[in-house]
């Protein structure tokens, strides 16, 4: 059993790490395409932040660790969580091979599931947990898409009525302004992201009897927060370059108004213990802070393939989840 346990925070460290690069594009991709700040130093910055924002909250790790399922009812709770683990590495190293902003918080949430349902029975499910983080999982991008939308129409009044009709001296200013806004969305994407890793080590250690509640000990906060800072420090290029380049041409004023858009949301959801997709509320801020921009230039064929994999992302991970348990511990 100490192999087991050994084993799953192994794979939960890896899974954050890659967590880590996977999701880079989120808090720096606005900064490096407007130039606010370089690639390196942007990295640097989101890492470090990350690092930080990860050790500060310990609410949705909470969520996770006890919403799908109660780990201490689950007799094979261990392997259910190795399983799930092995599912969301997979699919997070598909999509970003393939350059693709999927939800790493999706992968995760639907692996459990399947995984539960697989080891434990579809009565060891808490529907109504399990529903209530998709319903967040689905609402978040919608309510990042319309706030960024209204954040951007406003201050595209405001500088209207300002009279400043200078646009290079615009630019000048919102890239400073980039950099605090970037910061606070580096922090508040390893608030919510990395607490994922640590309340999947949490649901293992309580499975396996090493744990005996949801509280998140200091060991696993600090080795989830370095995973998720070291592989932020790596940096995820190719779901950069969708971000930053293939949704649409992003200008300091509008990267600005993503990233305050996405840090509000992602600390509301925080704040309330709710895990949620931090690519999907960025993606979702950038498309609607662009659209009161330029809506033709917003490039929506890419923005559909997008959509595509975040619906497909759950029930996926769910059957791959299943298929892995299966395979790893009923027929082996």
């Amino acid at each position: 059993m100490l192999t087991l346990i050994i084993f799953i925070v192994v794979l939960a460290l890896l899974f954050d790490f890659i967590n880590g690069f996977h999701d880079t594009a989120n808090a720096i991709a606005t900064s490096i395409s407007t130039r606010a700040m370089s690639p390196r130093f942007a990295v640097l910055y989101a890492a470090t932040l990350n690092f930080v924002g990860a050790l500060l909250s310990s609410e949705v790790a909470k969520t996770v660790g006890g919403s799908i399922a109660n780990p201490a009812e689950i007799d094979n709770g261990v392997q259910v969580v190795i399983a799930a683990l092995v599912a969301a590495i997979i699919w997070n190293l598909l999509t970003w091979y393939y350059g693709i902003p999927s939800s790493s918080s999706h992968t995760l949430i639907g692996a459990l599931a399947g995984a539960v349902i697989a080891g434990a029975g579809f009565e060891s499910l808490h529907m109504s947990g399990f529903l209530k983080i998709v319903y967040i999982l689905i609402l978040s991008p919608i309510i990042a898409f319309a706030m960024g939308f209204l954040i951007m129409y406003l201050l595209k009044y405001i500088i209207l009525f300002s009279g400043n009709k200078s646009r290079s001296k615009l630019n000048r200013m919102f890239r400073t302004f980039q950099i605090i806004s970037a910061g606070l969305l580096s922090f508040s994407h390893g608030g919510n992201d990395a607490q994922k890793a640590m309340g999947i080590i949490v649901f293992g250690l309580v499975a396996g009897g090493y744990h005996t509640n949801l509280d998140v000990p200091l060991w696993v906060k600090i080795s989830a927060a370095t995973a998720m800072g070291l592989g932020t420090s790596i940096g995820g290029w190719k779901i950069i370059k969708t971000v930053s380049k293939k949704i649409m041409k992003i200008e300091p004023v509008n990267g600005f108004a993503s990233d305050l858009t996405s840090s509000i949301v992602i600390q509301t959801s925080t704040a309330m213990g709710q895990p949620l997709s931090t690519t999907h509320v960025i993606t979702s801020a950038i498309i609607g802070t662009g659209s009161v921009i330029r809506f033709k230039d917003v490039k929506w064929a890419t923005v559909g393939r997008m959509i595509m994999t975040w619906l497909i992302t759950i029930p996926i991970s769910m059957v791959l989840a299943f298929v892995l348990y299966k395979l790893f511990f009923d027929l082996f």
